[in-house]
């Protein structure tokens, strides 16, 4: 597999995304559900934005390496949250979990109105190899 990024600026870099990657190659490609805050028995998380995106992003690690695949191979992935301003102070942490992945992936922020129950951050991924 082959992946080419295209960031026609680097304003994007300080936000831990890019603007298009390009696969070529690729083996097989495997489209995430969005993962949340949901324990493992499937009751939803109730807890504070902080915790609630570390456990979505174990929920989708979980998913990806049981496919098969690697996190460092996402190259989308889509952010709903049901308040920005609760997410942004948690900005860094996502951020940091980029970086230590070398995630090179386009992404979309969506502030939406309501997630499932008490869910607060959804993490949608597409992910090749």
């Amino acid at each position: 597999m082959e992946t080419r990024v295209i960031n026609p600026w680097k304003w994007q870099d300080e936000r831990h995304y890019v603007q298009a990657v390009e696969v070529k190659q690729a083996q097989s490609t495997l489209y995430c559900a969005g993962q949340a805050a949901v324990h493992a028995d499937g009751t939803s998380s109730s807890a504070d934005m902080k915790t609630q995106l570390l456990l979505a992003i174990q929920n989708l690690e979980q998913v990806i390496s049981e496919a098969g695949y690697e996190c460092k191979n996402i190259v989308r992935l889509n952010v709903y949250t049901t308040s920005h301003e609760e997410f942004f102070p948690c900005f860094d942490l996502f951020g940091e979990w980029i970086t230590k992945n070398r995630i090179k992936q386009a992404a979309t922020f969506f502030e939406v109105k309501t997630l499932f129950e008490t869910l607060k951050i959804e993490l949608e991924a597409t992910v090749v190899k």
